[in-house]
């Protein structure tokens, strides 16, 4: 009997320890990556603490990036990653993960089409109707297929997001290919860019061929944005040049300054000539079955070599046929 039950509370034992491996760690903190970083500065900055505390966080395992456990002091984080601090050493064999894997949705009949690659950027013409990286709601995104290419050269290659398009614009959106330059673009983007175009088909005919917009921009509670004079809201630059026009649509050519969010189709619907299709700002017409807009070109400087990139993507089909 006794023999019995000694037994029994080797295997109860035993099974009280494979409980607590299984159960999940305890955090103290978890921390969302807002830009490309290195993990022992940006713990440095969050944590509060010494650089030794923090190296002990690291060697002791009680760092996790992505739901992995890392020790390297200089691991690459980036936008957008999760980073958790656990209560309690995590044991076991998980290895650092360094590329979140997204979320997979059906795959497109069509590849996206590569505009530009070299060792440090990678661009696509994105597809209206596509988003730039995925959402709550979404699962397919243009990141997401970008990443599938770039792991079929490397295992471990992973784009960096350096600027977004809306879902339902088309045209040139690039990618960082390493963190280093991410890090330092991501951070003055905008000191970068020397050259942001794109064509937009609009409704009406304009008075004025060629003209600016200055205003400021801000959010409501729907989360749609609106023009203003109030100078706290985002200062928004635009200029339009008119192309072609008929006696219902015309073909503009713009170019920002600002890259605000719905910049063009805002200001456009201030001046009473709404992008077409555009369902948030106030179209009435929809000749083309899509938004009017498409990124052709976009400018920047290389952070390193101070080289000038310029990527360009043509006028869709459909637009120019609207016109002939």
């Amino acid at each position: 009997m006794r023999r019995d039950t000694k037994r029994r509370e080797e295997r109860k034992g035993r099974g009280q320890v494979c409980d607590e491996r299984k159960s999940a760690p305890e955090y103290t903190a978890v921390y969302k990556v807002n830009h490309s970083d290195e993990l022992l500065e940006f713990l440095l900055r969050k944590c509060h603490t010494s650089r030794n505390n923090v190296k002990s966080l690291l060697v002791r395992r009680q760092v996790l990036v992505n739901g992995g456990v890392v020790t390297q002091y200089n691991f690459p984080l980036a936008k957008d990653d999760e980073v958790k601090i656990s209560k309690k050493p995590v044991e076991g064999g998980n290895a650092p993960i360094r590329v979140r894997e997204p979320r997979r949705a059906a795959k497109r009949q069509t590849p996206i089409r590569i505009l530009y690659e070299d060792d440090d950027f990678i661009a696509v013409d994105k597809p209206e109707g596509l988003l730039s990286v995925e959402s709550d709601k979404d699962v397919e995104c243009a990141y997401g297929y970008v990443a599938d290419y770039l792991r079929e050269q490397s295992k471990t290659a992973r784009p960096y997001i350096l600027h977004r398009i809306d879902k339902e614009t088309s045209g040139v959106l690039v990618f960082a290919k390493n963190p280093k330059v991410h890090s330092m673009l991501r951070m003055k983007w905008n000191e970068y860019v020397t050259a942001r175009e794109y064509v937009a088909v609009t409704e009406g005919t304009f008075e004025n061929k060629a003209d600016t917009i200055v205003s400021y921009l801000k959010e409501n509670a729907n989360n749609l944005m609106y023009s203003t004079s109030d100078p706290s809201g985002q200062k928004a630059i635009t200029h339009y040049e008119v192309m072609r026009e008929t006696e219902q649509y015309s073909l503009l050519r713009v170019t920002i300054d600002t890259g605000r969010k719905n910049q063009i189709r805002v200001h456009m619907q201030k001046l009473g000539h709404a992008v077409v299709g555009d369902e948030k700002y106030g179209f009435e017409k929809n000749p083309l079955g899509r938004l009017g807009l498409h990124a052709t070109r976009l400018e920047f400087i290389h952070p390193v070599t101070k080289e000038l990139i310029s990527i360009s993507c043509g006028v869709p089909a459909a637009f120019k046929e609207l016109f002939n």
